[in-house]
């Protein structure tokens, strides 16, 4: 792990609305529990942190891509929010409910971020996290299985694949930017691990023949436009 990152909330958004997604770099061993990492806030838990998102993990090879889509931006680690960087594993590697040791502690990949618009007040881009999402570029969270310490050079090793028909980038891929692709819906609703947000969007998909609308989440608040 190369390096870990806390936050605490603040006021952040276009009307002041609070946010943890400024955070910064931990020197020294975290707690790993249950609920996220030990100093780490979340302000709207409605749709952050708790038990199945406890832990955000965000590729640092991302900002690379995210730097060429969009050049005028000045992007270094730790600005969408992430919780844990690494180099060498993205979506592309991963399966819904592998297993993995971190530190001491063991985690779960519980389902892949699905990015709002504050990502885009973060970097002054309307359309940042659209990018993101249409990208693939999300990165994912973790449940804690047994909670421990993790720090910056703290090893991450795959212990289990219980299911390694579910892979990540592919499941998104269907979310995101196949999401008419019925064969592949009735597929993806078999996996046991399927986080229960995302089946009830692809049961609905099935069942009214439409996608959902996603502006809300990715438009920021006095910017809407249909999507």
């Amino acid at each position: 792990m190369d390096q870990v990152f806390v936050g605490q909330i603040d006021a952040f958004g276009p009307r002041g609305e609070p946010s943890a997604i400024r955070k910064s770099p931990v020197a020294g061993a975290v707690q790993v529990t249950t609920l996220g990492l030990a100093g780490d806030e979340q302000a709207d838990q409605r749709v952050h942190g708790g038990a199945e998102k406890a832990i955000h993990h965000f590729p640092a090879e991302h900002y690379d891509a995210l730097q060429r889509l969009c050049p005028e931006l000045r992007l270094q680690v730790g600005q969408v929010g992430e919780n844990l960087s690494s180099q060498g594993l993205t979506e592309k590697d991963l399966c819904l409910g592998d297993v993995f040791s971190l530190g001491d502690s063991v985690v779960q990949v519980s389902q892949g971020r699905q990015p709002c618009w504050k990502l885009n007040v973060r970097f002054q881009r309307p359309d940042m996290a659209r990018i993101i999402q249409q990208h693939g570029v999300t990165g994912w969270y973790y449940r804690v299985i047994r909670e421990g310490e993790v720090y910056s050079g703290a090893a991450l090793q795959l212990i289990e694949r219980p299911y390694p028909a579910a892979g990540l980038d592919a499941i998104q891929h269907v979310l995101h930017r196949d999401p008419m692709n019925l064969e592949a819906i009735r597929q993806l609703l078999d996996i046991p691990v399927l986080p229960a947000s995302w089946r009830k969007t692809f049961e609905k998909r099935l069942a009214t023949g439409l996608k959902e609308s996603d502006t809300r989440r990715l438009s920021t608040p006095g910017q809407h436009t249909e999507s």
